[in-house]
């Protein structure tokens, strides 16, 4: 069985962070997907989907991502079950990411993303262990 999902798109707003009762960082942010192809109208239109970042990944995320910019996201969609306050059961579809990219140029006077790690493929991973520390940027 398979479960991944890529998705480019912009953030519609600065990522969110928050921690556990047992501290562990988790992030969400909404990415605004253009989809491949045009409606009748001649319009492109837009998906907003959720996503959620755990760990050190969402404390980068916060830390370097904001509204507006472009990034890339690999993970998986998870669908979870809630009670809303009216009482209904309902659903929401979330992706989760194991990966981001950030494409967007780095913005003048800001401090740069962390480096990729070695043979990570082109997108940013969250596994601490790879995890490069300011002071050993190349910038």
């Amino acid at each position: 069985m398979l479960n991944r999902i890529i998705l480019i798109g912009r953030l519609t707003a600065d990522p969110e962070l928050r921690y556990t009762k047992s501290g562990i960082a988790v992030g969400s942010f909404t990415l605004a997907v253009d989809r491949r192809y045009k409606n009748a109208d001649g319009e492109r239109e837009t998906d907003f989907i959720d996503v959620v970042v755990w760990r050190q990944l969402a404390e980068t995320c916060h830390n370097y991502l904001g509204r507006g910019k472009l990034a890339a996201v690999d993970g998986s969609l998870q669908i979870r079950s809630y009670d809303a306050k009216d009482g209904s059961r309902r659903k929401a579809a979330e992706v989760v990411a194991e990966d981001v990219r950030f494409l967007s140029p780095k913005d003048s006077g800001s401090a740069p993303p962390p480096a990729e790690p070695r043979d990570s493929g082109p997108f940013y991973q969250s596994n601490d262990a790879d995890m490069v520390g300011d002071d050993d940027l190349p910038f």
